[in-house]
């Protein structure tokens, strides 16, 4: 599990089966950066395990969990992000689209 962004209004970290092979690295303003470590062997990993983004919207103190083709699409977000480095008014813009689709409470974080 990798905290990519907290702000006043939001969370979002990535789950992942295998995070010991990710190197997460904060980025000024936005801290949207994790990179597979240089130095991770490649480990054997079930076929069946996925990787997800959860989105906290605190605000409404709901959240939203994307794996799939969800996450597929926020992961392409977050490489573009990492192109061209968002203003936070962006990231939140695209944080708020995707918190429209939180129907969970967050009872336990």
């Amino acid at each position: 599990m990798n905290m990519l962004y907290d702000s006043d209004s939001f969370v979002v970290v990535h789950m992942e089966p295998h995070a010991g092979d990710i190197d997460v690295q904060m980025q000024e303003g936005v801290g949207l950066v994790a990179r597979a470590k240089e130095d991770a062997a490649p480990a054997a990993h079930p076929a069946l395990e996925r990787h997800g983004f959860e989105i906290v919207d605190k605000r409404s103190g709901k959240e939203v969990y994307l794996d799939g083709s969800w996450a597929e699409l926020f992961q392409q977000q977050i490489a573009a992000w990492r192109a061209h480095t968002p203003t936070q008014e962006e990231v939140e813009d695209t944080l708020d689209r995707y918190a429209e689709l939180a129907q969970n409470p967050v009872v336990m974080h």
